[in-house]
């Protein structure tokens, strides 16, 4: 086979694979927020308003 690997640890691969994708998605979308958040929060903090 490809690469010296079996068709079942082709098919094992592509669907840990496409269980991971969603779930790396839902957490950049998380992080993102977060990192907004934060930033929000930083603005004026210390009386320094820009």
């Amino acid at each position: 086979m490809f690469l010296g690997l079996a068709w079942y640890w082709w098919l094992a691969i592509a669907a840990v694979l496409g269980f991971s994708i969603p779930f790396k998605l839902r957490f950049m979308k998380q992080w993102s927020k977060r990192q907004q958040e934060q930033k929000k929060g930083q603005h004026g903090k210390w009386g320094d308003e820009e």
